[in-house]
Order: C-alpha cells, then sequence, then structure tokens
C-alpha cells in the first residue's frame, strides 16, 4: 500500500501530467473570468440603454431613447480619467499574450491584465464598438503567466500556460474548445507541438465546460440546412476567401489611419475617447448594430436577408465605429468585429453574385460563413482556428473543407501583402518587429554586448607601418583594431596583409597604418542582437568586427568574432529546441 501511495506521489511530480493539472486549474479561472467580465458588461446593457432582460444591445432596430446616443460619451470621459490616472502614476505601455510570449518568455504582468480589463469592461460596456475578446485572453493569460513563474516553472512552460489561459478564455467566449485550443497554438504559442497538445487542449476544454456551468452568454452560429454545394460554387467561394484577405488589410490600414488622425488633433489623449464615444453614439442613432461587439447584431444578420444597400450600410458604419473605437483610446479589439464584418461581406458577395451570375446559386447564409472566417484570419491571423469556429459554432462538416481553403488564401494574401495580424501590426507601429508570438526573447537577450570579448589591442592610426611591423609581428596577433587621436574607431588591421609586401617597408615606412585599415564604417554596438550582429557580418565579409560604445561616440569598447557569434546562437537554439520538445525537466 505504501509503494503503491509513493507510485501515485510519483506519478502526480511528473513534468508533463503536472503541467496539464496546471493547465486544468487555469482552463477553470478562465472560464470563470470570462464569465464575470461578460456579465458585468451584459449588465451594464441592460441597466445604460434600459434593455429588457436578455435582450442584445446590438440586436436592436433603433435606440429606445435619443438620449442613449450620449451614453458612448460618458464611456469615454470614464476612458480619459483612467488614462489620465495611468499617466499621473507613469505606468507603462501594458504587455499582451502574443508580445509577453513572443519577448519576454511568458512573463505577463497581473497588474496589466487587470488593467486592461477594465478599461475593456468600461469600453464595451458603455457601447464603444470593440470586442471583448481582447480583455479575456489578457487575464486568462496573465493569471496563467502569475502562477507559472510563482512556481518557478521553466521558460517553456510558463509560455506554454499563457497559451493555455488564452486559449481557455476563448473557449469560454465561443463554447467552443478545439478553437480555443488552436487560438493557444497558432497565435500565442505560435507553434503546435506533441508536447503542448494536452495541456492546451485541457485548459480549453474546461474553460469551456467552466463556463457552461456558469451559464455564461457564449457564441452560437445558427444556420439553416446547408444546400448542397456543386463543383461550380467552390471557385466563386475561393475568390471570396481571396476578397477577404484584402478587405482584412485595408481595414487595418484604415484603423491606422483614424488612429494616426486622432494623434494629429491637438488635443490630450485624455479627451480623445470622449470624442470618439461622440461620434459612435451619433452612428448608433442610425443603427445600434454599430455598438459594442456586436454579438446581437450578428445573430440578426445570420438570420435575416436584408437587401445590398442596408447591408453596405451596416458594413460601413459598423468599421467606422470599430476604427473610431480604437483609433480614439478605447480599449479592446478587432476579434469579433472582424467576424461580424466578415459576415456582412460575405452577404454583399452573395447579393452580388446573385446579380453577376444567379445560375451560380451561391447561399447567403454560406457566404457568410465565409467571409467571416476568411475576414477573421486576415485580421486576427489563425487559419485553423477560425475554420473550427465555423465548424464547432454552425456543427456543419459539409463546410469545413471550403471555409478551410477559403482561410488558408486569406491567410496568404496577407502574409504577402501585408505580413502582419492587427495585433502584431499594432506592435510594429510601437517599433517592434515580431510578425507572431513565436519566442525570439531569448535571441533579443543575446547580445553583442554579452558575447563580444573586451581584452582587444589597439594601435595609433597614425603609426608608420614599419613601427606597426615592429610592435606586432607575424604570429603575435590577428587583428589590431586602429584607434584615432580621440581614442575613436578607425578601422581594422589585418596583421599579416601588414605585413604581406615586405620588399614595400622602405617606401611605405612613415604612411600611416589607417591607409591599411579595413572596415572603416562598419561597427557593432553592444546592444545589438545576435540576428543584426550576423547580418552586419554577412554584408562586411569580415570575420571580426569591433564593438564601440555608440554610434557617435565610437569609443572601442570590444571585439567580436564571426565564428563566436554562430556557435552562442546554435548553443541557444539547440537550448530553446530541447525546451520546446520537453526534453529538459521540471
Amino acid at each position: 500500500m505504501l509503494a503503491g501511495a509513493k507510485h501515485l506521489f510519483g506519478t502526480l511530480k511528473a513534468p508533463g501530467l503536472f503541467i496539464v493539472l496546471l493547465a486544468c486549474f487555469v482552463g477553470v479561472i478562465s472560464g470563470v473570468l470570462v464569465w464575470a467580465m461578460g456579465w458585468i458588461v451584459q449588465e451594464m446593457h441592460w441597466y445604460l440603454y434600459d434593455l429588457p432582460k436578455g435582450a442584445r444591445l446590438s440586436s436592436m432596430f433603433a435606440l429606445f431613447d435619443p438620449r442613449h446616443a450620449f451614453v458612448p460619451l460618458v464611456g469615454g470621459v470614464i476612458m480619459g480619467i483612467s488614462i489620465a490616472w495611468l499617466r499621473y502614476r507613469k505606468y507603462r505601455t501594458p504587455i499582451d499574450p502574443i508580445e509577453a510570449n513572443a519577448l519576454h518568455g511568458g512573463r505577463l504582468s497581473l497588474t496589466d491584465s487587470l488593467i486592461i480589463a477594465f478599461q475593456t469592461i468600461i469600453s464595451s460596456g458603455f457601447g464603444a464598438s470593440v470586442g471583448l475578446e481582447a480583455g479575456y485572453t489578457q487575464m486568462g493569460s496573465g493569471v496563467a503567466s502569475r502562477i507559472g513563474r510563482s512556481l518557478k516553472l521553466r521558460r517553456n512552460d510558463v509560455r506554454m500556460l499563457v497559451g493555455c489561459g488564452a486559449a481557455a478564455a476563448i473557449a469560454a467566449a465561443f463554447d467552443a474548445p478545439l478553437t480555443g485550443a488552436f487560438y493557444g497554438f497558432e497565435l500565442i504559442i505560435g507553434v503546435y507541438t506533441i508536447v503542448n497538445v494536452a495541456p492546451v487542449l485541457t485548459a480549453a476544454l474546461m474553460g469551456s465546460v467552466t463556463a457552461d456551468l456558469l451559464k455564461a452568454a457564449q457564441f452560437p452560429i445558427h444556420l439553416d440546412a446547408v444546400p448542397h454545394m456543386t463543383p461550380e460554387q467552390y471557385l466563386p467561394y475561393l475568390l471570396l476567401g481571396l476578397i477577404g484577405g484584402g478587405v482584412s488589410i485595408a481595414i487595418m490600414h484604415f484603423v491606422t489611419l483614424v488612429e494616426r488622425a486622432f494623434s494629429s488633433l491637438s488635443i490630450d489623449a485624455t479627451l480623445r475617447p470622449a470624442i470618439g464615444g461622440c461620434l459612435v453614439g451619433l452612428l448608433a442613432l442610425g443603427t445600434p448594430q454599430v455598438l459594442s461587439s456586436g454579438h446581437g447584431a450578428f445573430q440578426l444578420q445570420m438570420a435575416m436577408n436584408y437587401g445590398l444597400t442596408v447591408v453596405a450600410s451596416v458594413f460601413v458604419m459598423k468599421l467606422a465605429a470599430s476604427a473610431i473605437s480604437l483609433g480614439s483610446g478605447f480599449r479592446g479589439g478587432l476579434f469579433f468585429a472582424s467576424l461580424f464584418l466578415g459576415v456582412l461581406l460575405g452577404k454583399l458577395f452573395a447579393a452580388a453574385m446573385a446579380i453577376v451570375s444567379p445560375a451560380t446559386g451561391i447561399d447567403p447564409g454560406v457566404a457568410g460563413v465565409i467571409g467571416m472566417t476568411s475576414l477573421a484570419v486576415g485580421v486576427v491571423g489563425g487559419p485553423l482556428t477560425m475554420t473550427f469556429l465555423a465548424l464547432e459554432s454552425s456543427g456543419d462538416l459539409t463546410l469545413t473543407g471550403v471555409v478551410l481553403a477559403a482561410s488558408i488564401l486569406s491567410a496568404m494574401v496577407v502574409r504577402e501583402g501585408f505580413g502582419y495580424s492587427f495585433s502584431t501590426w499594432r506592435l510594429h507601429l510601437r517599433g517592434e518587429t515580431i510578425r507572431s508570438a513565436n519566442d525570439v526573447g531569448w535571441m533579443r537577450s543575446l547580445t553583442v554586448g554579452s558575447m563580444m570579448r573586451a581584452d582587444v589591442r589597439t594601435v595609433d592610426a597614425d603609426t608608420p607601418v614599419a613601427e606597426f611591423r615592429k610592435l606586432f609581428p607575424l604570429g603575435s596577433a590577428q587583428r589590431v583594431i586602429a584607434i584615432d587621436s580621440d581614442q575613436h574607431y578607425a578601422g581594422i588591421l589585418i596583421v599579416p596583409e601588414v605585413h604581406a609586401d615586405q620588399a614595400d617597408a622602405d617606401a611605405e615606412k612613415g604612411t600611416p597604418v589607417s591607409e591599411l585599415a579595413k572596415f572603416r564604417e562598419t561597427v557593432l554596438l553592444p546592444s545589438m542582437n545576435v540576428k543584426v550582429a550576423a547580418q552586419a557580418f554577412t554584408a562586411s565579409g569580415s570575420e571580426e568586427l569591433a564593438v564601440v560604445s555608440d554610434k557617435y561616440d565610437r569609443t572601442v569598447v570590444g571585439l567580436l568574432t564571426e565564428g563566436h557569434l554562430l556557435r552562442r546562437y546554435a548553443e541557444e537554439l539547440e537550448k530553446a529546441r530541447r525546451d520546446l520538445s520537453g526534453e529538459s525537466s521540471l
């Protein structure tokens, strides 16, 4: 019996099972958080807009009272106050799960997550045209990161738990475990491996089950019986996938332009959300479908077949409302907005095809689902994520093939024509260069300053060649750095080359060695990472480069060889590979 107990205890301590148990716990917490945030926002809608219990804000055909158009303005004032408070506290820009996993080994501040969750609830609760999914994933990932770091888990396990938190949050929000799991794989962890399958799937399943038990407001897609698709219909649906990719690029550019327009105004950032709220309120007078995330409007558009003009006007107004909300400073994302806009795009495509080629028989419902996935893939990323969302929500296997094909085409268009999802594009605007959540943080920490050799040999650049040959005979050194009278870098002297032509020694007796120096303009900085340094070696063709304090001062602080850089890179790459495959222990 004692032996059995020891065996059980040893099994529970096994690294793989331990991570799965943690993922299960993270999934439950994420499910609870999704329920709580959704409940708060729904209660705010019912109270602020005088909605009957159970009604969705964006499913209304008109505001009950025109004065409700001022509600987003009030939300903008509160957002401005929160921005002013963060500025007063000198709080840095919060880090999201993608950035945390790509650059910081999964280190995600719980305080950041609470701030983002609060601002997201205020934004969506008062009717700004943003979704809650960013807040959901931020909270789930933030809690998961805190748990992983508190238990002092290794870097890759913390990253995996962050992915588990986000996966569980999406699964809970949409009642779609596979969607949540592949959201974690594709967008947060950045890679699908055998090691992370069990934890991420477990977390997603537990998040969905927890939300079900709490009766959280989730998101099913209801379709009537899908008509049999004929071969001639596949080409138009694939064309819709291409169009979805192109429109998603245009949407991301448009949101960026609106954000820049707000930034260019001579108005303090604390006042911009109020202006944005006022504009969103005016749009809501046209149709409440522009308000909040748009769950009710989504179901309304899927259930009804409105005319081309109505669908087009809702598309334009929803896009404008979302861009204004994000550009003016409200907190949230385009996850659900991209789904809603994609449905509208599909409906527009079906209506256009009915005019151009009525014999094709494009079904508006099917076109709506394909438009939804293709546009969302372009904006959010994750072809498999969106394909599983369509599959799990609609429950129709017949759509899977064409939805996946359209999603892949959309992803290809965005990758080749733009290169970023909305999340990574916003990071790019802040100066980051990451395009996914793949772990490149270790590469950034492997800097020139950490690899260089500080004991460098230098010589005055005005030293005559003959004297240099006496100071540095063959075999004494391979390379010597020339410095000018101000102790600044003046080039690299390759000792064998300086000694190469002894016959001209008398003629060169008074020639300064600076004339023989190479790579005068190519230097490394201590802050450069291994990737940038490798590019400098390739461009210069040198096997060694000098390291200077900064590009203006150019005081020599070290020397780095290409061989040493490549060895260190290979060592760190192998270490990252072992962590990813689970070869190292907890």
